[in-house]
């Protein structure tokens, strides 16, 4: 091919050195698919894993057996049986002897309902409630003198309550032993005990005493 004048002829083109050609980028595959494989395998293992809890192995008897199916469940502890209170040898009455440390007594009368006790007016004492006046021989049978009080005698009503002597009725009545006396060995004296209580209380014992440190005996009033 003849060239106009004047123009260069075309040159073939040539790579530039060293250019290397760039690959075609590949297309990028999606990863999703194997995401949910994965956790689809996941929960096929853990359904094979739990389901190999349960024991469908035969029992032997000499397999011990299981915990729970050890006993049955022990019964709630039933309510303790409580024994009604056996009620104690009866107190001794009127007209029988008791004693006491040094003293011997003899309870021979019981008066209740009393508004006043003494026959000189300047001596009459009023009670509170109803006096109850307890009559009662009292012997020595030691060797030796010993004191005697009323005011360490106690009397119990059908309630429990404990009511002490009153000394200043005691005085009005003119008992043998009013506040306190010495008895003398083998001697017997007769003492009225006077007590203040309430009009609808009932006398039911007497707790007699040599002393104020004695342990006591009883004797029923009715």
């Amino acid at each position: 091919m003849t060239q106009p004048p004047g123009q260069m002829p075309q040159q073939p083109w040539t790579p530039q050195p060293g250019a290397v050609p760039q690959p075609t980028p590949s297309r990028k595959r999606k990863k999703w698919p194997w995401v949910v494989g994965t956790l689809a395998a996941l929960v096929i293992v853990s359904a094979i894993a739990g389901g190999g809890d349960s024991d469908d192995t035969p029992r032997t008897a000499s397999d011990p057996a299981p915990a729970d199916a050890a006993a049955p469940a022990a019964p709630a502890d039933a309510a303790p049986v409580v024994a009604d209170p056996q009620p104690g040898p009866a107190a001794p009455g009127l007209h029988t002897p008791v004693r006491d440390g040094k003293f011997e007594f003899v309870v021979t009368d019981v008066q209740t309902g009393l508004a006043q006790v003494g026959d000189n007016p300047y001596l009459i004492e009023k009670a509170q409630g109803q006096f109850v006046v307890v009559t009662m021989t009292v012997h020595n049978i030691s060797g030796e003198p010993k004191g005697l009080s009323p005011s360490d005698q106690d009397l119990y009503d059908e309630a429990g309550r404990t009511f002490t002597a009153n000394t200043m009725a005691g005085i009005s009545l003119g008992s043998d032993v009013a506040v306190w006396d010495r008895i003398n060995p083998g001697n017997t004296v007769t003492m009225q005990v006077v007590f203040d209580m309430p009009v609808d209380a009932i006398p039911a014992e007497i707790e007699l005493h040599d002393s104020m440190f004695s342990g006591g005996t009883r004797v029923a009033l009715r």
